[in-house]
């Protein structure tokens, strides 16, 4: 059970400037169960106007194809989209002491680094990247049936880059 959180700090989808506009995905999955499938959720920044509401949506449930369709575990496992919704996105990705919400949905706070910690590393790419492994302060999530909330687990910050695969 978790949440991730993208700021696009420059990018476009086709002729859709993205620049500025924020994301999250709240999300469970069990690797216990066969395939690990992923129930999620998807916010939008809604800021943004319609389409660019919509090519958010549709890149981080891979329908716009590209690198997400390699890089989301989401898109290339079996999975259940629950749906995806506008929302007041505010993100502050400060190193070691990051910060996100979508609406009153979803809620983290990291509070500092994991100590003492060898590298830690999960199935979405994006590891190889300069990061940080993270204690969260809160980790809430409340969009049915993604409802829970978590305390002092831990957390990876890292930069990521995305691709239609496309020259560009």
């Amino acid at each position: 059970m978790g949440a991730l959180s993208w700021a696009v700090a420059d990018g476009r989808a086709g002729e859709v400037d993205l620049s500025g506009l924020g994301a999250v995905l709240a999300c469970r999955y069990d690797d216990d169960e066969p395939g690990s499938p992923w129930t999620f959720f998807v916010y939008v920044d809604d800021r943004g106007s319609s389409s660019q509401r919509e090519a958010l949506a549709l890149i981080l449930t891979g329908e716009l194809g590209g690198t997400p369709r390699e890089q989301f575990p989401w898109v290339w496992k079996k999975s259940h989209l629950l749906g995806w919704a506008p929302a007041p996105i505010e993100i502050e990705h400060k190193p070691s002491r990051g910060w996100f919400t979508a609406g009153e949905q979803v809620s983290v706070r990291m509070r500092e680094p994991v100590h003492d910690q060898e590298p830690v590393t999960c199935v979405i790419p994006g590891h190889h990247r300069s990061g940080a492994e993270l204690v969260a302060d809160l980790l809430h999530v409340e969009q049915n049936p993604l409802s829970f909330e978590f305390r002092g687990r831990c957390g990876y910050q890292s930069t990521f880059e995305y691709s239609s695969g496309a020259d560009q």
